[in-house]
């Protein structure tokens, strides 16, 4: 198969990994991007080269059945996980796994088993993000961590892996980007209020009724 005709698909990935990696969203080692190319075929960053630093040439070209189609480079050890979560929402075309600080600190933290960073805080944050949920901790670049991820996936688009990173999942490389940007802020901004409260300050949250109104505006009925 001639991998030439999907340059424009590896240049948009390296784009967008090199962006991750400037906004010190992820490591020079960590974190991974696929972007779909059709219903057979997808584009991911590679294992073992500088995040900051990858061309077009770089990622690798991988069917949806597993097969690298770049048997050149190194598949990224998450590579079976993105591929399950693209089988299992066909509406999605693009996957951002990262380690921010702060995303990545409170994968260590629950409150009452869920996600403990604060999507309530503004709106911007509760209409892209919603609630993320948690993934149990399996080991990375397992298997087992990929079918975990992949079933949390089937109505979530903001997982938080347990004591790892986060994913985040689009419709496009720039709508899963803003969403690890996004989520990054939210757990900023988590730990800020957390610490102004008291005194002179009083945190306020959006309400339920709010909350409603913001996910009646994104899908009309609910």
């Amino acid at each position: 198969m001639d991998i030439k005709k999907y340059e424009k698909y590896r240049r948009d990935v390296a784009s967008f990994m090199t962006r991750l990696y400037d906004r010190q969203l992820t490591t020079a080692s960590g974190g991974n991007i696929s972007l779909r190319i059709n219903k057979d075929l997808f584009c991911i960053t590679p294992s073992a080269l500088d995040k900051g630093m990858l061309t077009f040439e770089d990622i690798a070209v991988v069917t949806i059945e597993g097969k690298n189609l770049t048997p050149d480079l190194k598949l990224s050890i998450e590579t079976e996980m993105h591929r399950l979560i693209l089988i299992a929402r066909p509406d999605v075309q693009a996957i951002v796994h990262a380690h921010p600080t702060y995303v990545s600190a409170f994968t260590a933290i629950t409150k009452n088993g869920k996600c403990a960073i604060n999507t309530h805080l503004i709106a911007e944050s509760y209409y892209i993000l919603e609630e993320p949920v948690f993934v149990d901790y399996r080991l990375m670049g397992t298997v087992d961590l990929a079918e975990q991820a992949a079933a949390q996936a089937f109505d979530h688009d903001v997982l938080m892996l347990e004591n790892h990173g986060a994913i985040t999942l689009g419709k496009s490389l720039l709508e899963a980007f803003d969403k690890m940007e996004l989520l990054e802020r939210a757990a900023q901004m988590t730990v800020i209020t957390k610490d102004m409260v008291g005194g002179d300050y009083e945190l306020s949250e959006l309400p339920e009724p709010r909350l409603k109104q913001l996910m009646h505006m994104k899908y009309g009925t609910k």
